[in-house]
């Protein structure tokens, strides 16, 4: 894992913004790439005056919106056939995209959103948003705001504990665990005013 890290760490320093764009962007698209792999190692380079802070999850922001418009528009050209035609290249098949498509309606254009702070579930969102051809306007803006949230999180660990491989992998189980309770509350309270909307 130090290995993995420490090349990591090269290739964002080699590459700059572009490498952060570039992972972050594989890691919204099919490509099996976890965010905290580019995002951490980012934020230790602007802990270390290497990169900036703000700049790096700007970036990383923008390369999860390229990532995920890839996978939107690809479901909206190729269809349903097509995304699991490609898709069995990377480990994606029927199972997976059902489950997708049952998040999408559970949750609707919020899902989006909420898809972006969960971990196995954020890559994959865009394609049942694709396959029902969800405003693009809505599409960019939850995935945005999600993609944003989530890098600024991981920039923040880098930043205040990049060095330390042991509590990074202790923070980041417990992000994951209240993000993933946070979400609960949020989907709830979401509910619940969409109902009150449509009663009045």
């Amino acid at each position: 894992m130090h290995e993995i890290v420490d090349f990591i760490v090269n290739f964002a320093r080699e590459f700059g913004y572009l490498g952060i764009f570039i992972m972050m962007f594989l890691e919204s698209t099919f490509f099996p790439f976890p965010s905290e792999v580019a995002m951490v190692p980012a934020g230790y380079l602007a802990s270390q005056g290497e990169m900036n802070l703000v700049i790096a999850t700007v970036i990383g922001t923008l390369g999860s919106l390229t990532g995920a418009l890839f996978n939107y528009f690809l479901a909206i050209k190729y269809g349903r056939r097509g995304v699991l035609k490609f898709g069995k290249y990377f480990f994606f098949n029927e199972e997976k995209l059902q489950k997708m498509e049952k998040f999408f309606v559970e949750h609707g254009s919020f899902s989006t959103f909420v898809a972006r702070l969960i971990p196995g579930v954020r890559q994959l969102v865009s394609l049942p948003a694709g396959l029902s051809k969800m405003n693009l306007g809505k599409f960019s803006l939850h995935t945005t705001l999600g993609a944003g949230l989530w890098s600024m999180v991981l920039v923040m660990i880098g930043y205040f504990i990049g060095d330390n491989q042991a509590l990074i992998e202790k923070y980041l189980h417990e992000i994951v665990l209240v993000t993933l309770f946070l979400i609960g509350v949020m989907t709830i309270v979401y509910v619940y005013i969409n109902k009150r909307a449509k009663k009045i």
